[in-house]
């Protein structure tokens, strides 16, 4: 399948076999025809209106294919033409773990990075839990929706980024929650930023670019 990208290809709709069904995804080519690794990206809340082609996921896919990721996003159970109904974050978490196990047969023997905006945050880290990947980012966690506290320590590169005027996610819930963690992340606030980063897109790019070309 991947070798679409090397036919020339900047990105091709796929089908993803999940466990409740069919898993629509894109899939963003590597800046080159011989990647460095994979990454699979998670969209927000799907019962809020989050997709794959929310602009936040979609400007985490360029960062990740140009500094040489092939980056698949996927949109969740229930959500576009996937298959299934929302789950609460468990089931995300296995379609994530599906489109993780897809990728790794295209592009064995590759490392795999995950990444996630918001709710997709939640199952990144659910994910990574599982599979250790080579990074992990995410942005804007909802710490207070969800039971992050249950969450295993994470022992990759793992790059978190909070806009400190988020009118969804508490930014002091986030940096409290950061500071009980055995192994924290690399936190990056970027200022007077709102939840979906409405302007600060560019700045949002730069930062996850930096900690790619840094890992």
């Amino acid at each position: 399948m991947f070798n679409r990208c090397r036919e020339g290809l900047s990105s091709f709709p796929v089908s993803i076999p999940g466990p409740s069904g069919v898993l629509e995804a894109k899939v963003d080519c590597a800046a080159s025809s011989d990647p460095q690794g994979s990454a699979v990206v998670c969209h927000p809340h799907p019962l809020y209106g989050g997709t794959m082609q929310n602009k936040v996921v979609h400007t985490l896919v360029k960062s990740l294919a140009a500094n040489n990721q092939t980056a698949v996003r996927f949109n969740f159970r229930g959500v576009g033409t996937s298959e299934g109904s929302y789950d609460d974050g468990i089931g995300e978490t296995d379609d994530a773990l599906a489109v993780v196990d897809w990728v790794k047969e295209k592009q064995a023997n590759l490392p795999v990075i995950l990444a996630g905006f918001s709710f997709g945050s939640f199952v990144a880290l659910r994910a990574a839990a599982k599979i250790q990947p080579a990074a992990l980012i995410t942005v804007a966690p909802p710490v207070r929706m969800f039971d992050f506290d249950a969450l295993p320590s994470i022992s990759c590169p793992w790059l978190l980024i909070q806009g400190d005027e988020d009118e969804v996610v508490d930014i002091n819930a986030v940096i409290n929650w950061v500071r009980t963690l055995e192994n924290p992340p690399e936190l990056e606030i970027i200022e007077a930023s709102s939840h979906f980063f409405h302007g600060k897109l560019l700045e949002l790019r730069s930062v996850c670019d930096e900690f790619l070309q840094k890992i």
